[in-house]
């Protein structure tokens, strides 16, 4: 990792990267559609929804709050400052990252 170019959606830990997420709508997500992310065992799951920060339906942070896992939304710039931060502190968190909205 790190000497790759990705142009799809993506899920992203510190030890693996999963390009073409097939998502098409960060509005529409279900914890379902973060799977690929919770195979991972993250205590954090960063959502970065685009260029523009969305928030998608409330029962998505309810249901990862009831499995103890955090979810932070924000934009996808946001989303990997955040993401780096928190693995460079060795923190447990996958990043689920839309390119752009």
């Amino acid at each position: 990792m790190g000497e790759q170019w990705v142009y799809s959606h993506l899920i992203l830990s510190a030890n693996s990267l999963q390009p073409n997420w097939a998502i098409s709508d960060p509005a529409a997500i279900t914890f379902s559609d973060l799977e690929p992310a919770l195979i991972l065992d993250p205590e954090l799951i960063i959502l970065g929804t685009g260029n523009l920060a969305c928030v998608p339906n409330m029962d998505l942070m309810l249901e990862a709050a009831t499995q103890g896992i955090g979810l932070e939304i924000m934009d996808t710039p946001a989303a990997c400052r955040t993401y780096n931060v928190l693995v460079h502190e060795s923190r447990a968190v996958v990043a689920a990252l839309f390119l752009e909205t």
